[in-house]
């Protein structure tokens, strides 16, 4: 089922469209700091930005700002001309079908908000040749705390599922959040992209899949006939996709 924005997952966990956050009383076309008090949260996602660690917050449906305010961008979803097409050995993948300048908004990895229990119950039912589109954001806190949101597009979800993995990926994930503290996975341009290239990102997030890392320290035998091997075809290549053995050890 095709949506373009997350959902509840069945297990009722979180619900992503839930509006916990107050909206700001800027009465402008366009909101600025440090005015706007969604702007204090953290900084808006702008077109040409290069990725940063802090917390990113749009404005949302009960801010009094208008529809062209800046700080809003992910939350009018996807803009650009995009098709799904069959790879050579990947499966499915996703192309530009116009030029994409770099730091562009392109889409949001969009399914069913889990719960921990839910993702890791999900994970293991699969068999090692099933897909496994569920995908494990963990963001830590300034206070040592780790949040985590786990979105499954295998039942629901838009065009963000049929985005391959790359070792050297022209996109990168930011998670925005708008109503409330469930983000949105947003994926950017990392560099202009031309028309016809497929797009890609890393699904580890560059932090557990690097290819020293492989080679230091190879993962156990019953890890490594989980794992699947990637055809990214980059010079760094892992030769495997990321994959968290998390989702399939008890908790």
């Amino acid at each position: 089922q095709y949506s373009p924005d997350s959902v509840a997952g069945a297990d009722g966990h979180t619900d992503p469209t839930e509006i916990t956050f107050p909206g700001c009383a800027c009465r402008r076309s366009s909101c600025v700091a440090p005015q706007c008090p969604c702007l204090l949260r953290g900084h808006g996602p702008r077109p040409g930005e290069q990725p940063f660690s802090g917390p990113v917050f749009e404005c949302n449906s009960l801010c009094e700002c208008g529809e062209r305010c800046q700080n809003r961008l992910v939350q009018r979803g996807l803009g650009l001309s995009l098709q799904v097409f069959r790879t050579r050995c990947k499966g499915w993948g996703v192309r530009a079908l116009q030029p994409i300048p770099g730091g562009s908004f392109v889409c949001e990895y969009a399914g069913e908000v889990l719960g921990p229990a839910e993702a890791r119950r999900r994970a293991k039912a699969r068999s090692p040749r099933e897909p496994n589109y569920i995908l494990a954001l963990r963001e830590h806190l300034h206070d040592g705390r780790v949040m985590e949101t786990f979105v499954d597009p295998t039942r629901v979800g838009n065009v963000g599922r049929f985005l391959n993995h790359s070792c050297e990926p022209n996109l990168f994930m930011v998670p925005v959040r708008v109503d409330s503290m469930v983000p949105k996975l947003a994926l950017f341009a990392a560099a202009d992209i031309a028309a016809g290239e497929e797009l890609t990102y890393d699904y580890s997030g560059r932090f557990n899949n690097l290819p020293e890392a492989s080679r230091e320290r190879k993962p156990l035998e019953e890890e490594n006939g989980l794992r699947k091997p990637c055809y990214c075809g980059s010079r760094s290549c892992a030769s495997f996709l990321p994959w968290d053995s998390s989702l399939f050890s008890t908790p």
